[in-house]
């Protein structure tokens, strides 16, 4: 997974509500040289989402490419991957969109679609499981850990081999807004040391297995 030494091109897939702090979090992280690559475009499904207005904001190219505009689910995979292969993307990021990739795009970027999933996946995740349901059902459960996963996406919600897992605790008291908080937080570490194991080629897949190889 990725070429050692080499600056890669990151897409990033977003939907209409997102605030795009994922999104801001891996930008950062390229500025910053955390992350050996940048982020070439921002592909959204709807044009005025914030975080359209900030890749804009950050000088970089974002597209809109609105999936009710196409009779099939083939015509929309065909016109993500046109637009990733005119950007060079080597690496997709989804920050906040809501919908399952059509498989003939899963197919195409085989272990190169990564997710970020406010949770411990194999827990608290699946369709409609996003934003806030995701917390309140950890604090309904009782758990007493929660965090986030970043995973390699396949062709159902959430169920893709994990690449690095973050444990947040649940502290007494906690609000689905406070826990969000703190999760976030860690998701802002999580997604760029993920996209920097592939820029290093060092993620390997092996069944539901992601094998991070030595430097």
């Amino acid at each position: 997974m990725g070429d050692a030494n080499c600056r890669i091109n990151i897409a990033v897939l977003v939907s209409g509500h997102g605030r795009g702090s994922n999104l801001q979090a891996i930008i950062d992280a390229c500025k910053e040289g955390r992350v050996d690559g940048q982020v070439s475009v921002v592909v959204g499904t709807k044009d005025e989402a914030p975080a359209m207005e900030r890749a804009r904001s950050n000088g970089v190219a974002a597209v809109e490419v609105k999936p009710k505009n196409f009779a099939t689910d083939e015509e929309y995979a065909a016109r993500l991957i046109a637009v990733l292969a005119e950007h060079k993307a080597d690496l997709v990021c989804l920050a906040g969109y809501m919908r399952i990739l059509p498989s003939q795009m899963v197919d195409a970027y085989r272990w190169r679609i990564m997710n970020i999933h406010p949770a411990l996946i194999p827990l608290f995740c699946g369709k409609g499981m996003y934003g806030e349901h995701v917390h309140q059902s950890a604090l309904d459960y009782g758990v007493k850990v929660s965090g986030c996963t970043v995973h390699f996406v396949d062709e159902e919600y959430d169920t893709g081999p994990i690449v690095i897992q973050k444990a947040v605790p649940v502290e007494e008291g906690d609000t689905a807004e406070s826990l969000a908080a703190r999760i976030l937080v860690q998701e802002h570490k999580a997604y760029p040391e993920a996209i920097q194991l592939f820029a290093e080629g060092r993620l390997r897949v092996e069944g539901r297995v992601v094998h991070v190889l030595p430097e």
